[in-house]
């Protein structure tokens, strides 16, 4: 058997059945004998069954370099070591990383080399024994001694972090915020560093100071079963038996004594509530309430009338050529007249048209200028597309909320809230349903009470990623006004995509809803065939001249023979091929090329993109490390440094989570037996309303027809509808 030793970098594929098969890449710094000189200071494609892989850990794995057929050389792990540092491996990383100038990890590892263990203390001595080492000149070895000098008191205490299992990093943070006293923080409780560090590394470091669990890991886990059940189910509370069922997985079992006597110590300390027999994380009960209260205060005050609305509303419909039917004039009128009023509608139902009308009427009867009607009016969206595609359909300004709130991500919290509120007096608030229980208290912190709310969406849609039911749960309530949209306006002559998305929503698939229309098709294609047939109907759109702009794949998921990654290595080559005069830029597997089309993947205020923003590669520089990639997002530029990467992906091909708050002229979407349980009612309903020309399907009837009947998202544990009773 062979071994590999050194660095793992990235996962490529990881099982979704929860078996922890990987396949990944490893730098390797040291290997067996018979792969020493193949393989050292190379990157490898690794495949194996694994608990747990840290990014930039060091771990030992042992099994065989194979040649697979279809992928190449792999080393494939049947066994692996978490390789903690120690000795000369953890003075490597120190003089290796950010904190020391111009020692990279070649030259680290030749000072412990020649210095040994110590090298530290011999560099602060005598810096004159740097050179020693080859190639090594004085201005280097001054930046190397001035760095070492400038960190002489924190240089233990880091590598002291490190050995413990915190990344580099970790420990540097750690060490800004706590200083010397970093050391008796551990001692006293690991887990009070959870605002800082994830529960993972945490729960590592603490078995690397203990051998058996005791209360404080005990609480620290109970608070992590419940944040892991309410981030998977998107419930805000759950049951004992759910939580004591999780703790499991932690190698806790406690008695129902046991388990209440800690629940009351948390319950005391105000992290945890409970509520009959629901038990709260202490921040969702608390978030609960407040968007109650806030509710409940702005509906109280007394709503402000504009006179003759019913005459101005039939001037404005016919000064801009619009008809309303006449749940489109109550939502219109209610949105002026009241102070909360909740619009709801399936595609093709005018949502956006009310919206343009609400806006517009707003400033066209402002008893001031338009300019000052402008600064009262904020229109507002989860994501940065869905913004961007709100002001383009209404023609006004509109952005993101946690850019409205101003969202600092270092600090993770908004500039604007319950402190420092903003004072827009209108507030129209689009694709509601993807806006979580977090998002939601935050903005109505952040706003002024005496503002009118215009809370927009679609209830079908699917809910939010994070926790809470927010947009069901206020029409659940029924107090707040209310008015859904159920007539359909075709989006473009004969389109059937509104009336498809309506059968979805009432389990009404029969034959004739996926035979062929003018703006639609389902093709019944095998397994096998699905990633072909989208690539040979991609290259027929591109003779149409339908450009990427305007058409979008949407899948499920990322793994798989028919997955995102997969057919995102296919479209590059068929959307953006290589040719010399675009460059390109390799990092791990992933290759970008200028001209590539791809998705942001997490909030970024600072550069104002957002998770779900889909932008074009316009530059790539190799030898950059603040513009490795330079992407243009609707006019944006934005520069990608070599760490930034991870938050960026090709976009040929996104998930149907991600493609929520957009639309696409032409939309393709492969349905499958093999997605399993990513099939259901809402997913479905959610990808083919993204489709505003044309609609293509492919793939199994039968997968389509289980989908439409699988509900499965559909229920979540709330307790905002109970709590907005109990204010009245």
């Amino acid at each position: 058997m062979e071994y590999i030793k050194g660095k793992f970098k990235k996962t490529i594929y990881e099982s979704t059945d929860g078996n922890g098969y990987k396949i990944g890449l490893f730098r390797v710094k040291e290997a067996s004998d018979k792969l020493q000189e193949e393989l050292a200071n190379h990157t490898v494609t690794f495949t194996g069954y694994f608990y747990e892989l840290t990014v930039d850990e060091n771990y030992i794995f042992y099994g065989n370099y194979v040649e697979n057929g279809k992928y190449g050389f792999q080393f494939q792990v049947s066994s692996y070591e978490h390789i903690k540092p120690e000795g000369k491996d953890a003075v490597v990383d120190f003089l290796s990383s950010s904190l020391v100038k111009g020692c990279g990890e070649k030259t680290a590892e030749q000072i412990v080399e020649l210095l040994g263990d110590k090298a530290l203390e011999k560099i602060k001595e005598d810096k004159s024994c740097l050179l020693l080492i080859p190639k090594m000149t004085e201005k280097k070895a001054d930046s190397i001694y001035n760095s070492i000098i400038k960190y002489q008191n924190s240089d233990e205490v880091i590598i002291y972090l490190t050995k413990l299992g915190f990344t580099m990093k970790n420990a540097m943070n750690l060490l800004n915020v706590y200083g010397m006293s970093i050391k008796s923080v551990l001692e006293e409780n690991v887990y009070s560093l959870i605002n800082e560090i994830e529960f993972k590394t945490l729960d590592k470091v603490y078995f690397n100071l203990k051998n058996e669990t005791d209360e404080n890991r005990i609480e620290a886990c109970i608070i992590e079963s419940l944040k892991e059940l309410s981030f998977e189910t998107g419930d805000t509370y759950s049951y004992k038996e759910e939580i004591r069922t999780r703790l499991a997985n932690f190698d806790i079992v406690l008695t129902e004594e046991e388990f209440d006597e800690y629940i009351d110590r948390l319950k005391n300390r105000r992290e945890i509530k409970i509520l009959d027999d629901r038990y709260f994380l202490y921040g969702y009960y608390k978030m609960e309430n407040n968007i109650a209260e806030s509710l409940h205060e702005i509906n109280d005050n007394k709503p402000k009338k504009i006179s003759k609305l019913d005459e101005r509303i039939e001037a404005f419909s016919q000064a801009n050529g619009v008809v309303y039917n006449g749940d489109q004039k109550r939502a219109i009128k209610m949105a002026l007249s009241e102070n909360i009023t909740i619009i709801t509608g399936g595609p093709g139902t005018g949502k956006t048209t009310i919206v343009k009308a609400i806006a517009g009427l707003y400033i066209d009867t402002h008893e001031f200028s338009e300019k000052i009607a402008l600064e009262e009016l904020a229109l507002l969206a989860p994501t940065g597309r869905a913004a961007k595609r709100l002001s383009d359909l209404t023609g006004l300004p509109s952005m993101t909320i946690h850019r409205y709130l101003k969202w600092d991500k270092n600090t993770g919290k908004f500039e604007y809230n319950e402190y420092n509120k903003r004072m827009e007096k209108l507030i129209i608030i689009d694709e509601t349903s993807m806006i979580d229980t977090e998002l939601f208290d935050a903005l109505l912190k952040g706003i002024n009470h005496s503002s009118r709310l215009v809370i927009v969406g679609d209830d079908n849609q699917l809910p939010s990623v994070g926790p809470g039911l927010i947009l069901t749960d206020l029409i659940t309530s029924e107090l707040f006004n209310h008015v859904p949209l159920k007539e359909i306006y075709r989006q473009s002559s004969g389109s059937s995509i509104p009336y498809l998305c309506l059968n979805i929503k009432n389990h009404d698939l029969e034959e004739e809803s996926i035979s062929k229309k003018e703006d639609f098709s389902f093709l019944n294609v095998d397994v096998h065939m699905v990633k072909d047939t989208i690539k040979e109907i991609c290259k027929v759109s591109i003779k149409k001249g339908i450009d990427v702009n305007n058409i979008q794949i949407l899948a499920p998921m990322y793994k798989g023979e028919n997955g995102i990654d997969n057919l995102n290595v296919i479209l590059q080559g068929l959307f953006n091929p290589a040719c010399k005069e675009k460059s390109e830029i390799r990092i791990g597997e992933t290759l970008f090329r200028v001209g590539d089309k791809v998705l942001q993947l997490v909030n970024d205020p600072d550069n104002n993109i957002y998770n779900g923003d889909i932008g074009y590669v316009i530059e790539t520089n190799a030898g950059s490390k603040d513009k490795l990639l330079v992407v243009n997002f609707y006019g944006n530029a934005v520069f990608y440094k070599r760490e930034d990467l991870i938050n960026l992906k090709h976009a040929y091909a996104i998930t149907i989570h991600k493609s929520q708050g957009s639309e696409f002229d032409h939309v393709i979407m492969p349905i499958t037996m093999n997605y399993g349980r990513m099939l259901y009612n809402k997913l479905l309903y959610t990808g083919i309303s993204r489709a505003k020309k044309s609609l293509t399907l492919l793939g199994s009837p039968q997968a389509f027809y289980m989908g439409t009947n699988n509900d499965y998202s559909l229920n979540r544990k709330t307790n905002l509808v109970e709590t907005l009773m109990n204010k009245l």
